[in-house]
């Protein structure tokens, strides 16, 4: 399937292509009914909400194109973000691809709803930027409406010499001291040769398939 790239910024509230304002706030007893709907939706259609972040240049656009079996030749920074949908195992994935660079990491908040999995991308060879990567990261997971959701981290770029291994990556991020009630994982792979990538993506959805679907 062919993903759909966005300008950036996004249009203006005038426009005809911008989306619908946002709706009255919920009280807990509605906003908990409304994503019992949205659940049963996801549940019917068996769809997964993925948003997949990290700093610019981490390889982001790259994995979602190789894991799609798709040309990685050729790749330009994501300046917005991207929509692709994916057929993984008996579940479409939506991966929401965002751009990393620094000037719109404040618009991340924008695709946090009704995310089911994040993907967070490090570059494992860029060792000067890992600070940052681990800052971010953290304040990522502050979100509330990010709670819920599985945690997946790619510690990418792991066929480049050099490169920190994915334990080191983890003690970098400071992944022990994750909350006990959020599932995650770090998955060494390279978006180039495609190594780790399934591994990664196929614990994503089998932990989030245990979590929306558990009925099914």
């Amino acid at each position: 399937l062919r993903a759909s790239p966005r300008a950036w910024p996004p249009p203006s509230p005038c426009t005809p292509t911008s989306l619908p304002p946002p709706g009255p706030v919920l009280l807990p007893s509605s906003r908990m009914g409304l994503l019992s709907i949205i659940r049963k939706i996801k549940r019917k259609e068996k769809e997964m909400r993925i948003l997949m972040v990290g700093l610019d240049n981490s390889g982001k656009t790259t994995i979602v194109l190789k894991i799609n079996g798709e040309d990685t030749s050729v790749i330009s920074p994501t300046l917005g973000f991207n929509i692709k949908t994916i057929q993984y195992q008996k579940y479409s994935l939506n991966i929401w691809d965002v751009g990393g660079q620094k000037t719109i990491r404040s618009y991340w908040r924008n695709y946090f709803e009704q995310t089911d999995g994040l993907v967070w991308v490090v570059d494992s060879s860029d060792v000067r930027r890992l600070d940052d990567c681990r800052a971010e990261l953290h304040n990522l997971l502050k979100e509330e409406r990010l709670a819920g959701s599985s945690l997946l981290v790619f510690a990418n770029k792991q066929d480049i010499q050099g490169a920190l291994k994915p334990d080191e990556i983890a003690k970098v991020l400071n992944l022990e001291v994750m909350n006990k009630d959020r599932h995650w994982k770090i998955v060494g792979c390279s978006a180039y040769t495609g190594d780790g990538l399934l591994q990664g993506f196929d614990w994503l959805v089998q932990d989030i398939a245990s979590r929306i679907y558990v009925l099914d």
